[in-house]
């Protein structure tokens, strides 16, 4: 286990790459998919649970912890790690994207954002200043540069200004981080469906030099066709020696096709949320348990699949536990959709490194397009 953070790669195909990230906390593989750990619980399951499944790293919601419970407190009680039982890597973001997600609350300027929290109306700023001083009392081992995003459609005006306010609070980020052995500071590209202004702040983040970078402003309603458009380039603007990260994402079709564009790190609320709206995730694509041709139905979601829910219980069974409004349905199911996303991971990782991305790909769009098993 490393004294510091550090990436290698390991395998490429393509622009595809797996690899290691290495921290004090333990290793993550890449391709990685980070479970969503919004108020410091994935939700529906334990920690060990998670581990179980094969994530090697979870996310952590800076908006909603220093809201709730708050930073300072988590901080007294042993930091994040320690708070939620959770001894492996977590990567918090800044709190930008859930400030702009909720801007009928909102006053922005140069300094930063004043908004009113969604619990009870209580006035807040955040600054990329706080935010890596939040950021360092939760003790995550990843943490994300503040930055704006704007909610697309934006005209480019906008989209060229805010990306250029934000490469000015990555910068401020970068010196109000400072030096933390073992603790990495990603930087996040911005600048909408333009490959100009992606280039640009891409040379922006270059120049201040981070540990990781991501690429944000994605996944906000643009479209597949036009984030896979904007993936075709601009992982390419990033240093190759360090992990990138795509925000946000997403869907198994989405994770894969980020992974074949050169991307190694992923996060995303919907194995989870999912799971509790009675929605599963199959290499047939997705089903819902509510539909009534499972009542009567005694075979597993998915026949290939060791989880918990595939190997102990029936479609009948979740269908009924899901009508009747009990909590183990949301539990197996959030499993069952963690295992198949961590699943998904593995076999890229070792498609990539056997040479046979492209063949792994093939095999997974003609699965999701067979659809699911025909009813009884």
């Amino acid at each position: 286990m490393s004294d510091r953070f550090e990436f290698s790669v390991s395998a490429t195909d393509g622009r595809a790459r797996s690899g290691t990230i290495r921290t004090p906390r333990g290793d993550i593989r890449t391709p990685a998919f980070m479970p969503v750990g919004t108020a410091a619980t994935v939700k529906a399951m334990l920690p060990e649970s998670v581990r179980a499944t094969g994530a090697d790293i979870l996310l952590g919601n800076t908006y909603h912890l220093m809201l709730r419970p708050g930073a300072e407190r988590v901080a007294r009680l042993g930091g994040l790690h320690r708070f939620m039982n959770w001894d492996r890597p977590i990567l918090t973001d800044s709190g930008g994207f859930q400030v702009m997600s909720l801007s009928s609350l909102r006053k922005l300027t140069e300094e930063g954002v004043t908004f009113a929290s969604h619990i009870d109306g209580s006035k807040h700023f955040l600054s990329p200043e706080t935010s890596m001083e939040i950021q360092r009392q939760l003790g995550s081992d990843i943490v994300m540069a503040f930055d704006e995003c704007p909610a697309l459609p934006a005209s480019e005006a906008e989209v060229a200004a805010s990306m250029r306010m934000s490469m000015r609070w990555a910068q401020r980020s970068r010196d109000a981080f400072g030096d933390r052995p073992g603790h990495a500071l990603f930087g996040i590209m911005q600048g909408g469906v333009t490959r100009e202004l992606r280039e640009e702040s891409a040379e922006a983040l270059r120049a201040i030099g981070f540990d990781g970078y991501a690429i944000g402003g994605l996944a906000v309603g643009e479209g597949q066709e036009a984030m896979f458009g904007v993936l075709d380039y601009a992982p390419g603007f990033l240093p190759e020696d360090k992990p990138r990260y795509l925000m946000g994402v997403g869907k198994p079709d989405d994770i894969v096709g980020a992974v074949l564009r050169g991307v190694d790190m992923m996060d995303c609320v919907l194995p989870s949320r999912s799971g509790r709206t009675g929605q599963a995730w199959t290499r047939r694509g997705q089903l819902n348990i509510k539909n009534a041709r499972h009542a009567d139905d005694p075979r597993p979601l998915d026949e290939a699949c060791t989880c918990p829910a595939c190997t102990g219980y029936s479609r009948a069974y979740l269908h009924h536990v899901f009508r009747a409004g009990e909590m183990i349905s949301g539990m197996l199911l959030t499993w069952h959709n963690l295992h198949y996303f961590q699943e998904l991971m593995q076999g890229m990782r070792d498609a990539i490194a056997a040479g046979r991305f492209q063949d792994f790909v093939a095999e997974f769009e003609a699965q999701r397009a067979g659809g699911d098993i025909a009813p009884l």
